[in-house]
């Protein structure tokens, strides 16, 4: 079994994080790619903007029918701060023959040594990198020293390339908070939910 494990604030998620999953699913050939929400990042430390609640139900929201697409809570149920190694360690107990990939973004990669016990993190999963279109190559010297070059062979093997992606959750609590349109910018379903609920407005 090849699983995805796809961490975030997801305040909201967008359009971009689908795309991003679903290009996770078909370059790795993932059974399946799991939704992560962070309770508490150790590098955003005000913490998301929404409650837990909330982007817990436009996740769900927006993956609705999707079989491969599973929303995991464990993070936001554990609480506090929330640490990538200690889920990857949880799941690799959980499904002791998968292959384990972490899907992270360039910047993500960039800041891997400000993560809680890295070397351990990457030797648990396989890091899949996402290089969205007109971004340079990845640079994968950041590695060096945390992992051995076989395994550095075997991220860059894994490199998801993708189409240039331009939109962000900052971007859509802005507009929001303005009163500007999110429309096809999130899934309809969440646009709704942001709608009833008043999220993110002034």
């Amino acid at each position: 079994m090849r699983i995805g494990i796809f961490g975030g604030s997801f305040d909201p998620v967008h359009v971009g994080h689908l795309w991003i999953a679903e290009a996770a699913i078909e370059s790795l050939s993932l059974d399946h790619i799991r939704w992560i929400p962070a309770s508490v990042s150790p590098l955003k430390p005000d913490g998301p903007k929404a409650p837990n609640d909330a982007r817990l139900q436009m996740l769900r929201l927006a993956v609705s029918g999707c079989e491969n697409h599973i929303i995991d809570d464990r993070e936001l149920r554990r609480g506090d701060v929330s640490f990538s190694v200690d889920t990857v360690a949880e799941m690799q107990v959980e499904f002791p023959r998968a292959e384990l990939f972490l899907v992270i973004g360039s910047d993500s990669l960039a800041t891997i040594r400000q993560w809680h016990q890295p070397q351990r993190l990457l030797e648990l999963a396989l890091p899949a990198v996402v290089q969205r279109g007109g971004e340079p190559e990845i640079d994968l010297g950041v590695l060096e020293g945390l992992v051995d070059q076989p395994r550095l062979a075997e991220i860059r093997r894994h490199v998801i390339s993708m189409s240039l992606i331009e939109i962000s959750s900052r971007d859509m609590r802005a507009r929001i908070a303005k009163g500007r349109p999110i429309r096809f910018r999130v899934p309809r379903a969440v646009e709704a939910f942001l709608e009833a609920e008043g999220l993110y407005r002034q």
